[in-house]
């Protein structure tokens, strides 16, 4: 029992002492933090959107051969290894 409490007292002043640390040594303020973390956020929604919508016009583009009874040809983007 004395093992865990001690371990967990050691947690307790680690965490406590690296937020302290990260908040001294941070290099900009939290609200300009903030802000760029909302700003890599959305760029990565919007990459999602884009890569979304070429996948979409893809999968259509697809179908409408099939509909029509030509071949397709999938393009994984990478060559299989060989063995």
């Amino acid at each position: 029992m004395r093992k865990a409490i001690s371990f967990l007292a050691g947690v307790l002043a680690g965490a406590t002492i690296g937020s302290v640390a990260a908040l001294l040594l941070a290099p900009e303020s939290g609200t300009k933090l903030q802000a760029r973390i909302c700003a890599w956020g959305q760029e990565l929604i919007d990459e999602a959107k884009r890569a979304a919508a070429a996948q979409r016009a893809e999968m259509e583009a697809q179908l409408e051969s099939f509909k029509r009874g030509t071949p397709i040809t999938l393009d994984s983007g990478h060559e299989p290894d060989k063995a």
